[in-house]
């Protein structure tokens, strides 16, 4: 199983989607040890002191594909699930600094915690899925797959031009444009995929 991501894929407004393509999607990966699946808590982890969380949605992909074309990269999609995406900034900006690879701030145990999945006939329209994150009680972020740089078929037609897609792989999809921030020992994260809490756990 692969676990692929998107960074930098949200803005604020729909009119800046067009004028924020490139072509170059930013993909890195993860490790299938970074999962925590089955609301676990997570434990914070002792190498950081600088820990920051991402709210996203991932797609797992059905069935296998190579050089899949954006009309029916859709297709591929089987499920989808809201996950958080965990960064140690500051081993982050540690490898940034000699240019190195971000594996181990994005990469750790734990990295990756992730709701149950839902079958995507959940879902009528993939342009137009909302999801969220609150904190504590407190909303942090508010997300709508409408403000996507790269949607869910042009992320999976660009990676399937590097690599085959298998049944299985997931994909994090990125995070909104704002709302991203620290998080600490004790908080409590809830996570709704269009209004239903699905992530429910606590950092320790």
């Amino acid at each position: 199983m692969k676990i692929l991501a998107i960074g930098k894929n949200y803005v604020n407004n729909i009119e800046e989607v067009e004028g924020s393509k490139n072509g170059q999607q930013i993909i890195f990966s993860k490790p299938e040890s970074s999962i925590v699946t089955n609301n676990k808590n997570v434990e914070y982890p002792a190498f950081t002191s600088s820990l920051f969380y991402e709210v996203e949605l991932v797609v797992k992909i059905g069935k296998e594909g190579k050089n899949i074309a954006e009309d029916t990269a859709a297709s591929y999609i089987s499920e989808i699930a809201v996950a958080i995406d965990y960064t140690a900034k500051d081993v982050l900006t540690a490898y940034r600094d000699v240019k190195g690879p971000w594996d181990l701030a994005k990469g750790f145990d734990g990295a990756a915690p992730m709701s149950p999945f839902q079958p995507i006939s959940n879902f009528k329209n993939l342009a137009d899925i909302k999801f969220d994150l609150k904190i504590n009680g407190e909303q942090k972020q508010v997300g709508t797959t409408e403000l996507m740089i790269y949607n869910f078929a042009e992320i999976i037609a660009y990676v399937s031009k590097f690599m085959t897609l298998q049944p299985g792989d997931l994909i994090f999809t990125g995070t909104p444009a704002k709302g991203a921030g620290e998080i600490f020992k004790g908080d409590h994260l809830q996570a709704s995929l269009e209004g239903d809490l699905l992530l429910d756990f606590k950092m320790v």
